[in-house]
């Protein structure tokens, strides 16, 4: 039984294909249509359905979209529309598929539609492909059956059924769904049940957005930077966020009186300095988000007595969040589904599906590793490069003579198997540098147009992570901070943020082979098992995806090497 799942409700359009519980692929759209986060620009300002994803996920299971029985949508209009007009057979629902509105009122069912999905998207907008019909020639609107899936049963399916654990307690944290904002589940097997909620307008993710906004940041994208940002703060303004959140009983909580003018002054402009006044403002708002979700794991834990806990929704994205739930809440073990954002919502629905539509009682995937993207041989690679005309060279030992490399304080674009999905390079997709030189993450800031402040990631050894950073174990999707040992710190000063953390990706040799005997490599050249990893992108651009991404990266960023496939570029 196949069963794709497609996430475009909101942002980071995404879809990924499932056969008989077992994920096959997945991956965002924005790695194929360039635009971050799958959002086009004027005049096609709109989320859009990820049909390149689809057209992906579909090749990689070698069949059509005919041969598909389920379709999992990771959002419900039903629950938005009142029940006098819920028997209606047009329903709004939040996309339209090269449109120029978010909303319009469309029936799902109708002929029309389904044709403007089937017969592929160059009917719709001009510029795609032709190719991408072709996967969808010969599909009916009997061929598969449509489901709307709730967002949070999404988001909570996506934390849960692909997690270690057999019996769990779930908190999913968004913006928003259809209405809720938070969620509170017990999974058991392949089931969940839901045993509260938050709903709108009260949106501890919708309050970080907003301050996002605020700061002069973009909101749905650069939430992570005020995280950066807060590091350099200091509490002051901890009682006006608390005077904003209310926690209330069995989980419930209300957010009021932002005014964030009124409290914090001017609005920051998007090119005005940082200063120690926006510092303070986002590590005071940071710290109460902290102890806020403290006090709903705490709340959520005595409900369900559970050990473990599943975590997904945008706010799991934050890893110091993450970090203090683990280091002070009342759960022993925490698994957070590495792309907890929206997209990781077409994972979520397609899997519930599955589990309902087959009645599976066992689970049948555990995630372990994020590689579930396009990759490309070295046939394919050369063939690019050849045509290119680009000035290469085939490795005999590619971690090696990588390693050679990064030992000499070089920054590499690093191009191997199958890419991430989910927002964290994590060495697939990578830009990789020595940690030892204390200049390196300002190097590496400066490769990237990133603002200053921001830090870079390290990648360690699995086996060596805990005599470098201080209680580090398996922690393979760069979900967690942890403190760099202080015995250690000048070995490692360009991974070591202000406030003495790292946010880290632990690899062991079964999930990227190639990866891992790059950094065993580069230690016994240098004595250092950790690596710098930030993504293979420039800013405002989604990380690189074909061999054609990533040579014009590379070619239009001051970085010195590309290691693509077993072939080097160098400068």
């Amino acid at each position: 039984m196949y069963t794709l799942g497609i996430n475009a409700a909101f942002h980071d359009s995404a879809a990924c294909i499932i056969k008989d519980g077992i994920l096959l692929a997945a991956a965002e759209d924005e790695r194929f249509t360039h635009f971050k986060h799958g959002k086009r620009p004027v005049p096609f300002s709109t989320w859009e359905l990820p049909f390149h994803a689809i057209d992906y996920c579909l090749q990689i299971a070698q069949i059509n979209l005919s041969d598909v029985d389920h379709v999992a949508y990771s959002f419900d209009p039903y629950l938005l529309i009142p029940d006098q007009f819920k028997s209606a057979h047009s329903i709004e629902i939040p996309f339209i598929p090269g449109g120029t509105s978010s909303t319009e009122w469309l029936n799902p069912w109708d002929p029309l539609f389904l044709s403007s999905i089937l017969n592929g998207p160059s009917q719709l907008v001009d510029g795609y492909p032709h190719h991408l019909q072709k996967r969808f020639k010969g599909a009916t609107v009997s061929s598969f059956e449509w489901h709307f899936v709730e967002h949070h049963i999404a988001h909570a399916a996506s934390a849960f059924l692909p997690s270690p654990y057999s019996q769990a307690a779930i908190l999913t944290l968004d913006g928003r769904g259809e209405r809720a904002t938070t969620t509170y589940s017990i999974g058991k097997g392949n089931e969940m049940t839901r045993i509260g909620e938050v709903q709108m307008p009260h949106s501890l993710g919708l309050l970080y957005e907003r301050l996002t906004t605020y700061l002069g940041f973009l909101h749905s994208s650069d939430e992570y930077k005020v995280m950066a940002l807060a590091s350099y703060g200091k509490p002051v303004f901890v009682k006006d966020f608390r005077e904003m959140i209310t926690i209330g009983e069995k989980g419930q909580y209300t957010i009021t009186d932002e005014r964030f003018e009124e409290r914090f002054g001017p609005t920051r402009l998007r090119h005005e300095e940082f200063t120690a006044h926006h510092f303070n403002i986002a590590h005071s708002l940071q710290f109460v988000l902290e102890e806020t979700v403290l006090a709903l794991t705490n709340w959520l834990y005595q409900e369900t007595k559970e050990d473990n806990l599943c975590m997904a929704g945008g706010v799991a994205l934050n890893c110091v969040l993450n970090a203090r739930i683990r280091d002070r809440g009342p759960f022993k073990n925490i698994w957070i589904q590495p792309a907890a954002g929206d997209s990781g919502t077409a994972l979520g629905a397609a899997e519930w599906i599955d589990a309902q539509e087959r009645k599976s009682t066992t689970k049948d995937f555990t995630m372990d590793h994020v590689y579930w993207g396009p990759e490309y041989t070295d046939d394919e690679i050369e063939k690019f490069l050849k045509w290119a005309k680009v000035p290469y060279r085939k490795l005999d030992n590619v971690a090696e003579e990588g390693a050679e490399i990064l030992a000499q304080d070089k920054i590499i674009g690093w191009y191997q198997g199958r890419m991430e999905f989910g927002p964290r390079a994590l060495g697939s997709r990578s830009i990789l540098a020595s940690p030892i030189s204390p200049k390196m993450q300002s190097r590496l800031n400066e490769v990237k147009d990133r603002e200053d402040f921001r830090p870079v990631a390290p990648v360690v050894l699995e086996e060596d992570a805990h005599e470098w950073f201080e209680g580090a174990e398996y922690s393979p999707f760069m979900l967690f901070i942890y403190d760099v040992k202080p015995d250690k710190a000048d070995q490692i000063p360009a991974v070591r943020h202000t406030d003495g953390t790292a946010r880290i990706q632990t690899v062991n040799s079964t999930q990227h082979p190639q990866y891992y005997n790059l950094i065993k490599a580069f230690k016994a050249k240098t004595g250092v098992p950790v690596l710098v990893n930030t993504s293979f992108n420039t800013l405002g651009k989604p990380i690189v995806s074909s061999p054609r991404d990533a040579v014009e990266c590379f070619w239009s960023s001051p970085f010195d090497a590309l290691i693509i496939g077993s072939f080097l570029i160098e400068k």
